[in-house]
C-alpha cells in the first residue's frame, strides 16, 4: 500500500512538472503598441490613466514630429517637422530644442532675405534661396492678439527702450498690473537685446528676457526671439526687409 502511494505521488509530480514546462516552454510574442497612449504604458507610469510628466512630453513630441506641414496659400511648401499642439503654459527655464536656429529645406517664391513668420507653428524663416531657409523659434501673440500681414522693417534698434502702448497700459491696469511709462534698454527690458520695427504698426520682432516662452502664444502681438537669436537675425537683415506674417 505504501509503495502504491509513493508511486502515485511520483507520477503526479512528474505530470505537474510536464504541464508547467508545457506552459512556460514557449512564451507568446511580446507586442509593443505603436500608440504611446495605450494602457500598457499608462500602467508603467504608476498613475493609472494619467501618464507621468515625462510620458506626456514623449506623447506630445511624437505627435509633433510625425506631423508634416504643407502650406496652401501659394507662398511656400514646407516639408519638415512642425511644432503644433503646444502646451498653453510655458515651463520656466525650459526651451524645446526644436526651436533652436537651424538650416531647413524651404521652397519659396520669395527672394533671399525675405522673412516669413509662421505663427501657427512658431517659426520664423529667413529665406536663403536654393530651397533653404534659416529657421528660428519664436513666441507669438496670445489668443485675441493674433494677426497676419505683410510689412517691411522700418527701423532697427540695439537694446531698445520699451514704451508700452496706451492700450496695453490700460489693459494691464484693469488687471491690477501697473506698467512703467517707459523702460531703458537692458537685460530686464521685455524687448531684449534687439528690435526690428514693422512698418507703422506697434509690432516688432524683438528679443526677450523670458526665453522659455519661445514656442508659445504669450505676447500682445509682437514676435519674440531668444536674445542670441534676435542678435543673429538683426545682423542678417536690413531696413527695408520684407516681412510676411501668416
Amino acid at each position: 500500500m505504501l509503495i502504491r502511494t509513493l508511486l502515485a505521488a511520483a507520477l503526479l509530480s512528474t505530470t505537474t512538472v510536464a504541464h508547467a514546462n508545457d506552459r512556460y516552454g514557449s512564451r507568446p510574442p511580446v507586442i509593443v503598441s505603436p500608440d504611446l497612449t495605450a494602457p500598457w504604458l499608462m500602467q508603467l507610469t504608476g498613475e493609472g490613466a494619467q501618464p507621468a510628466a515625462n510620458t506626456r512630453r514623449i506623447i506630445q513630441r511624437q505627435r509633433v514630429e510625425q506631423r508634416r506641414v504643407i502650406r496652401r496659400d501659394g507662398v511656400a511648401r514646407v516639408e519638415q517637422v512642425s511644432a503644433t499642439g503646444q502646451a498653453q503654459r510655458p515651463v520656466r527655464s525650459k526651451l524645446d530644442p526644436m526651436y533652436l536656429p537651424q538650416i531647413v529645406s524651404y521652397e519659396s517664391k520669395h527672394k533671399a532675405g525675405t522673412i516669413v513668420i509662421d505663427t501657427n507653428n512658431r517659426f520664423l524663416y529667413l529665406v536663403m534661396g536654393d530651397g533653404k531657409a534659416r529657421r528660428y523659434g519664436v513666441g507669438v501673440g496670445k489668443p485675441g492678439f493674433e494677426w497676419a500681414g505683410t510689412h517691411t522693417v522700418t527701423r532697427k534698434a540695439e537694446w531698445p527702450r520699451w514704451t508700452p502702448p496706451k492700450e496695453m497700459v490700460a489693459r494691464e491696469a484693469a488687471k491690477g498690473h501697473y506698467l512703467p511709462a517707459s523702460m531703458e534698454g537692458g537685460p530686464e527690458n521685455p524687448l531684449g537685446s534687439r528690435a526690428m520695427y514693422l512698418g507703422s504698426t506697434l509690432y516688432r520682432i524683438h528679443g526677450t528676457n523670458a526665453p522659455w516662452t519661445i514656442g508659445y502664444a504669450v505676447s500682445s502681438g509682437c514676435i519674440r526671439m531668444r536674445n542670441e537669436d534676435v542678435v543673429d537675425l538683426y545682423e542678417r537683415v536690413k531696413v527695408g526687409t520684407k516681412v510676411i506674417v501668416i
